[in-house]
Parts: structure tokens; sequence; C-alpha cells
């Protein structure tokens, strides 16, 4: 049986870039049948040789982007040595740019990976966020930034969706008349927790809506008036008796709530 080849990637920052370029090159391949391993933060002589070992057991092809001058040059000798195919992806690249803006680049590990970390922050925040919607995954909700509680309607989703694009990750808990939470929130820590409120008024047009929307015609108690009021008047007291913040959300966008949690929080 044959092996398959492996290509190793190495970096001094994350490893990120050099991968997507790789990635990218395989797709041009119809058997990609190719162990990819990425080694990042390569930042001493030492952590680089010991790379260079696990790449010559495999007889590994190395890609790598290290600005390091002096670590580029080890990685050529020690590849040329060991004869390891290898090939820079960034040296080439950095020299002609230095000579067209006839500028010096600053050779720091990472910068690129710099500029991206709030995007990728999102990007786990989002995931976070819709894992947790609506009291998902409760044994983890400790792992959330923030969690939002509050009756049906009150925008926990649309909310929670807005906090974590904006790179904060959010769980969010339905207050149920009749079920208890889940045990996992009185649990955390209660700085981290916003109770949701609004105008009883308005929350029964939200829901009448909502089953008009469903084609449920027939009011029930989750459309009741005097029953929406109970509702409101029970987690205002559950938010008192817990100590978490508050939140009215009655007639504001989902950009104003944002916020007024933030500041509430004291995350802004």
């Amino acid at each position: 049986m044959k092996l398959l080849p492996y290509a190793y990637l190495f970096s001094d920052a994350t490893g990120t870039t050099v991968e997507k370029m790789v990635d990218a090159a395989l797709t041009q391949f119809e058997e990609k049948n190719v162990q990819v391993k990425r080694i990042g933060n390569l930042r001493s002589r030492e952590s680089i040789l010991l790379a260079l070992d696990e790449a010559e057991r495999h007889q590994g092809m190395i890609v790598y982007t290290v600005v390091n001058q002096e670590f580029v040059t080890l990685i050529q000798e020690e590849c040329e040595a060991r004869n390891l195919l290898s090939i820079d992806l960034f040296t080439p690249l950095l020299m002609k740019l230095s000579t067209y803006l006839e500028a010096t680049p600053k050779k720091m590990p990472g910068l690129f990976h710099g500029v991206n970390d709030k995007y990728y922050k999102r990007i786990e925040a989002v995931e976070f966020s819709v894992k947790h919607d609506d009291g998902q995954e409760p044994q983890s909700m400790h792992l959330a930034d923030i969690i939002l509680v509050g009756v049906s309607r009150t925008s926990k989703t649309p909310l929670s969706m807005y906090l974590a694009h904006e790179g904060w990750k959010v769980a969010n808990i339905p207050i149920i008349k009749g079920i208890k939470p889940p045990t996992e929130l009185f649990g955390v820590n209660p700085k981290r927790v916003v109770g949701l409120l609004i105008d009883p008024k308005r929350l029964l047009e939200l829901r009448i809506a909502r089953l008009k929307i469903l084609r449920q015609y027939t009011r029930t108690a989750y459309a009741d008036y005097d029953q929406i009021v109970e509702e409101i008047k029970d987690v205002t007291k559950l938010y008192r008796q817990q100590s978490w913040a508050v939140v009215n959300v009655s007639g504001k966008a989902v950009e104003e709530t944002t916020n007024e949690v933030l500041v509430k929080m004291k995350l802004k």
C-alpha cells in the first residue's frame, strides 16, 4: 500500500496564510491525496530543527512563510542537506515589493494574522451563538461572554446574532412559564447575564403576528394579555432575585439594544 505524501506548512505566525495558499493550489489537482500538517509559531532555531526532523521522517515537502531572513536561510540550507523539497512563498514577494516600493519590509511575524483577528473572532462568535440559540447546549453556556434571558418574542435571537457579529459569544435562554430554566443558568457568573423585558402590549402584538405567520388563529395563553402580564411580572422577579442586569427592548432597534447591553455589562 502506497503511503500518502506529506506537505508540511511552516510559519513563524499562525500558518493561516500558507495553509490557504496551499489549499488553493491543491484544488487544481483532481486527486489531492496528501497529508497536510501545519506547524506555526516557529520563532527559534530549535523549534525549526524539530519541525524539520519530523518532516524528514516522512520525506515531506516543506512550504513556508517565514519573514526572519536568518530562519529562511536555515530552512533552505537544512532542506538542501536533508534532500527535502521546499518552497518559500514569502521572501521572493517581499524582495520584489521592497524593490518596487523602495522600502524595507518590517519583517514582523503575524502582521497579516493580526489584521484578521477581528474577522476570525466574529466567525467564532457567530458559530458559538448559533449553537447556543434558544437554550441549546446549556452545558457549555458558561463559555459565553453574554447570556440573554427572556420570554418568547423579546428579540433574543436577533440580539444574539448582532452581538455575535460584534465579536461576542452569546447564549440565549427562553423563559417559559411552567418550565424551569436549565440549572446551568444559575451556575454562571450573574454579571454575564442580561434579562430582557418588554412592554406587555407590544409583546401581545408581536405574539399575535407570530401566530398569524404560523397560521394559528386560535388564541391561546401565549397571546393572552393577562397571561403576558403575569409572565413579565414573573421574569422581573426572577431577574431581581438573581441580580441580573435588565434591558427593556420596547420600541428599540437592535443596534440600540446592543449598545445598552454592552454598557450595562461594562463591555463598552
